[in-house]
């Protein structure tokens, strides 16, 4: 006799195994609307766009809180969301922003142009690096980092069948492994005592907290965790996550606490 199909886990197996009873009620979150927040950037004329972005997005970015001068590093910046929120919140700051896919990145560079006031955006420089071996370009450089990682993106998938239909475990275990890689990665590139900010728009504990456990056992020693707090969302081991389910459609949305090198 052949072998047994072996059954395939689905999305929504594998999410109401995370989040039991509470799953009906996220999924259907998920698929309205999010909650936007309006950042008025000042553009480069009167009839620049007002640029609108998830308002846990644009709460997290401001967790990172560069002080005057300091030299920080979007690692992960299209589409440009969290970029032009430190440049416009912080604007003594000098930003780099980075996207190694050129097609994401000439998007981010409008999206910059678009938004931003000449004064600013002298102050971006855009960049195409691999997040993952940055450390062999530079090290000990930044003074903050935002790492806003490539991630599971649930709400996507859920409002698009092509990517429902081709989604598997797989994906985000694969996700990860290369979060992880980008994390490391940002450890030897901000400078001691100089802070990481990651955050992620995953439901998936395997690419939030997961990630700062596997750093706990990899660097354990190089780094400690500042607690951080939203005023909507809910604590987690490492850091906050934002459900829309209970933010009021926000998210999702999840950031470490702050790590500090040391």
């Amino acid at each position: 006799m052949g072998k047994k199909n072996k059954h395939r886990i689905t999305f929504d197996e594998f999410y109401a195994d995370l989040f039991d009873s509470r799953w009906p009620l996220l999924r259907e979150a998920l698929m309205n609307e999010p909650a936007y927040h309006a950042l008025s950037t000042g553009g480069p004329d009167e009839h620049s766009p007002v640029y609108y972005l998830d308002e846990a997005s644009y709460r997290t970015a401001l967790l990172l809180h560069p002080e005057e001068g300091d030299e920080v590093l979007d690692m992960c910046a299209a589409p440009g969301g969290k970029s032009l929120t430190l440049i416009t919140s912080f604007p003594s700051i000098r930003l780099t922003s980075n996207e190694r896919s050129s097609n994401r990145r000439f998007r981010l560079k409008r999206v910059l142009q678009d938004h931003l006031p000449s004064s600013l955006f002298e102050q971006v420089r855009v960049t195409g690096y691999d997040a993952r071996t940055w450390f062999r370009h530079e090290k000990n450089a930044y003074d903050r980092i935002l790492l806003d990682v490539p991630c599971s993106s649930e709400r996507h998938i859920l409002n698009s069948q092509i990517h429902y239909r081709q989604w598997s475990p797989s994906r985000t275990n694969h996700l990860a492994v290369q979060a992880f890689a980008m994390l490391a990665s940002a450890l030897e590139v901000v400078r001691p005592d100089g802070m990481i900010l990651y955050c992620t728009c995953a439901l998936s504990p395997l690419e939030n907290d997961g990630v700062i456990e596997k750093l706990h056992k990899k660097r354990s020693g190089r780094f400690e965790i500042v607690p951080i707090h939203l005023p909507f969302g809910e604590k987690t081991r490492y850091g906050w996550q934002v459900l829309p389910d209970d933010s009021g459609n926000r998210g999702p949305m999840y950031a470490a606490g702050v790590l500090r090198r040391t």
